[in-house]
């Protein structure tokens, strides 16, 4: 196989979770275009319709699911609704999250747990229905869409002269700071059976905030920059084919150099 080849996503099913957003519109797009057939699933069905529709347009493979990852049986059927419409699943993108509303520390359990409940837990149920599949298969890539804070602590530095996060919440740090050991502990019980299991740790994409912060994150990168709408395609493609077929267990930071300083 040509090396370039090894790239393509032809014959292949994804799923991602989420599709809409910030990053998960550019990981819909990379799977796409890599020829997969690919199923986006979210609570917001009505926005990704949209997404799927536009993919369509483009002569793209792409479906619209539902999924409430709080939900055992939304998970369930989920996972029921891909294997019964195509037959297998060879890259499961866990790129849903829910950014908690809280602030700062003092809230009671429950009001932590309604955001562990997605963002921990059912990671660990998604990966493992879908994971089984591909042990039976005897491959897959599994691929987890952290956070750049997930690897640092916080910069309140860069909130200057803004009303950005006045009183931070430990919980997303926490949460994507877990997904990065969860990773590495997947890939372990996994690999045996030839399914892989990777970290995406993104930075800050750049989406109109004030002046102040851009200009604050920016110099606190190595590329003078925050993300764009492309900069994960190229490593989102990587991952998922078979161009990393020996890469297991790691993270990637996706974040021009920020974690690096």
């Amino acid at each position: 196989m040509q090396v370039l080849e090894s790239f393509s996503l032809k014959g292949k099913v994804a799923v991602v979770t989420g599709g809409a957003g910030l990053y998960g519109r550019q990981i819909v797009a990379a799977l796409a275009e890599a020829g997969a057939q690919t199923f986006i699933a979210a609570r917001d069905l009505e926005k990704l319709e949209v997404v799927a529709a536009e993919e369509r347009a483009r002569g793209f493979d792409v479906t619209a699911l539902s999924l409430d990852l709080s939900s055992d049986e939304s998970i369930e059927a989920l996972h029921r609704e891909v294997i019964a419409r195509a037959g297998r699943c060879d890259v499961l993108v866990n790129n849903a999250v829910t950014r908690s509303a809280l602030d700062g520390w003092a809230h009671d359990l429950d009001a932590f747990d309604r955001s562990l409940r997605v963002n921990a837990s059912a990671l660990f149920k998604i990966t493992e229905l879908f994971g089984r599949n591909m042990r039976a298969q005897k491959a897959g890539s599994i691929i987890n869409i952290g956070s750049m804070m997930g690897m640092v602590g916080v910069e309140m530095a860069n909130y200057e002269g803004t009303d950005m996060t006045p009183n931070p919440s430990p919980i997303y740090h926490y949460e994507k700071g877990g997904m990065l050991n969860f990773t590495r502990w997947a890939a372990s019980i996994l690999g045996a059976d030839n399914v892989r299991v990777n970290c995406l740790s993104p930075g800050g994409f750049f989406n109109n905030q004030p002046a102040p912060f851009v200009k604050a994150y920016s110099a606190r990168t190595q590329l003078g920059r925050m993300a764009n709408d492309t900069d994960l395609k190229g490593v989102i493609v990587f991952l998922a084919s078979d161009a990393s077929a020996y890469v297991t267990g790691t993270n990637i930071p996706i974040d021009g150099g920020y974690t690096a300083k």
